[in-house]
């Protein structure tokens, strides 16, 4: 072996996998040692010091997670690559949490194990020794991320990288889509899980209450304000605040906001003392900001201080795979709460909520699944339990993926014949010209047909009453 050929350590109990993996990891490229038993590899570390390590989290004896932690606490800079059949949200945060290179799940493709295995090379991952850690990972709660779509793993991937950090971190998606238990996830695994956790709904509270709330005020502040309060902030101190919807914070509050990320410090409402807190921040929303810093009502510097890491979480109907499993886990939910021993939902039933595009989300098929537990008998869930069945029940059935592709072949046309006045007239804002027109002519299309109900307009979109008037002011619809 000279001393360029790379030295690969593959840890895997499967004799399929070695197979595979030995026809591509060959000399002179490559020299690997394989080993069924992570102890076995612990032992001929020191000799061989492998320069990438290849780990399966299944293994006989000593768990894949505990050989990760053991080899970070003797050789931090060595690039781990976790390889796994059995997926899971929290093992994939776990892993990256205690610092793994890549988390990938069998089946998996060589070309996929090779790239890896070359971006580890190439980039002389420069990883620390892990500290002493005595808590363990932790188990599967009711805040667990559920789901095995390859979206929902590359959120848990990058819940462990950002987890072990003090970075702010934004959180975008849809009402509904869980944008809390990620949050929650992010604290879970932090260095500051065994201090304060603080949740703010920024839209649930009036501007002046907001500020009180995130900030504190001096006794005599303002009318009713017969005493000192403590704000969320100074509660938090040395711990993570999750702001929700932050998008509905005014100018004059995110201007605070921002000097607590920039100078961690800040006064009460009407008061003179600079309070100096140590806070990590976690903000969320449903909305577009850059949009609303187009608008100037949300502080492009804000935007930036928020977004050192931004995790995007995709709507339910765009991760179908994840609605049985989440579907399941609520039945087991539920049935708990309520002492009823239902151990299954029919194949029907689980084909109904598979084809609903839920623009609700997560939360809605949670609330259906809940009402099912609830008004059912027997035990097994049927179609005719759950909302969803007579909501639909006289609507024509519907493929969500047709619907989608006969849409993109109305567009197409349509825009065809006019698309290259389009480029001369908006070239470098074609987007943003194209999806506003489309906007605007959906909304005003739905309030006429519901003679300007918004809660009902609301509904038919899938977003939030908020979201519709937010819409209705930009575009000057009533």
């Amino acid at each position: 072996m000279t001393p360029q050929t790379p030295n690969i350590f593959l840890i895997d109990d499967d004799p399929a996998v070695g197979g595979t993996l030995s026809e591509l990891l060959t000399p002179p490229d490559y020299i690997l040692h394989s080993f069924e038993k992570g102890e076995e590899a612990l032992d001929k570390l020191p000799e061989l010091q492998p320069d990438v390590i290849l780990l399966d989290l299944n293994l006989p004896g000593m768990s894949g997670l505990e050989v990760l932690k053991k080899i970070k606490t003797r050789d931090g800079k060595i690039p781990i690559i976790v390889l796994t059949g059995y997926v899971s949200t929290e093992s994939a945060i776990e892993a990256m949490k205690e610092g793994a290179f890549d988390y990938i799940t069998k089946p998996f493709t060589l070309d996929k194990v090779a790239g890896e295995i070359r971006k580890a090379l190439s980039e002389k991952h420069p990883g620390k020794p892990a500290p002493p850690n005595g808590a363990k990972g932790a188990p599967a709660t009711e805040d667990e991320i559920i789901g095995h779509s390859p979206e929902i793993v590359e959120i848990a991937k990058l819940i462990g990288q950002v987890a072990k950090t003090d970075a702010s971190v934004l959180i975008m998606g849809e009402s509904g889509t869980g944008k809390e238990l990620v949050a929650r996830a992010i604290y879970r695994n932090s260095r500051r899980s065994e201090k304060p956790f603080l949740s703010v709904n920024c839209a649930a509270l009036p501007e002046t209450l907001l500020e009180s709330e995130l900030f504190g005020h001096e006794k005599g502040a303002f009318t009713g304000a017969y005493a000192r309060k403590i704000g969320k902030f100074e509660q938090c101190h040395t711990g993570t605040i999750f702001l929700d919807e932050i998008a509905d914070m005014s100018l004059v509050t995110q201007s605070k906001v921002l000097r607590v990320l920039q100078e961690q410090e800040f006064e009460r409402v009407s008061g003179n003392e600079s309070i100096k807190v140590d806070v990590r921040v976690i903000a969320a929303t449903n909305k577009s900001l850059v949009e609303l810093i187009k608008d100037n009502k949300f502080r492009v510097d804000l935007f930036y201080r928020l977004k050192v890491v931004s995790i995007f979480l995709p709507p339910l109907r765009e991760r179908r795979v994840d609605i049985p499993i989440l579907a399941n886990h609520f039945l087991k939910k539920y049935s708990k709460q309520v002492g009823k021993e239902i151990k299954s939902i029919s194949k029907d039933a689980l084909e109904m909520l598979s084809k609903y595009h839920w623009p609700g989300n997560v939360r809605e098929l949670e609330n259906n699944v809940h009402t099912a537990v609830v008004m059912s008998k027997g035990e097994m869930l049927l179609p005719e339990h759950f909302p969803l069945h007579s909501d639909t029940q006289d609507r024509i059935p519907f493929d969500f993926q047709k619907i989608q592709q006969d849409y993109y072949k109305l567009f197409s046309e349509v825009l065809e014949p006019v698309f290259g006045k389009i480029m001369d007239n908006s070239e470098g804002r074609i987007y943003d010209h194209i999806f506003s027109a489309l906007e605007k002519a959906v909304i005003e299309k739905i309030l006429k047909q519901t003679d300007s109900n918004q809660l009902r307009s609301a509904k038919i979109l899938g977003v939030s009453r908020n979201t519709l008037r937010d819409r209705m002011a930009k575009y000057q619809l009533t």
